[in-house]
């Protein structure tokens, strides 16, 4: 079998494989502060891949992510078809670090928004103006 790559999508999409396709795990790897703070797409779990305190990669991110998926069944060989995994974070860089690590660890369906939550920076240096799931009018949250 050969090895799965991460998959670029849009925020469309990730919110249709989330309405269709009810075992897909969507996981917003921002800090639990901006999870909150910031908003989150409805649905989304909070799992950090870098939080505060530290600001370091989470050590547990791929136990953290194996639990979500019916009790942590180990993915990669044909008997175990894993669940989709789509990864949101701001812009989709550092879901896109997390989702690789979940590939090099035998993940075979795992998804990266490839412009986040709120996209990159326009002229102004304002988010939300030029992609991202808000700025397609997905829904989400906010504390």
């Amino acid at each position: 079998m050969s090895k799965a790559e991460l998959q670029q999508i849009a925020p469309k999409q990730a919110w249709e494989m989330v309405q269709h396709e009810p075992s897909v795990v969507f996981v917003d790897v921002r800090s639990s502060m901006e999870f909150l703070f910031i908003g989150h797409p409805t649905g989304a779990v909070n799992i950090p891949w870098i939080d505060e305190p530290e600001w370091e990669i989470n050590p547990h991110f791929v136990r953290d992510i194996r639990k979500l998926i019916l009790g942590g069944v180990i993915c990669g060989d044909e008997s175990h078809q894993c669940a989709p995994v789509i990864l949101i974070c701001r812009s989709g860089k550092r879901s896109a670090e997390a989702g690789q690590l979940l590939i090099e660890k035998d993940f075979n369906r795992v998804y990266n928004i490839n412009t986040g939550f709120e996209g990159e920076r326009d002229e102004s240096h304002h988010r939300s103006s030029l992609g991202g799931w808000r700025y397609d009018g997905l829904p989400w949250e906010q504390c």
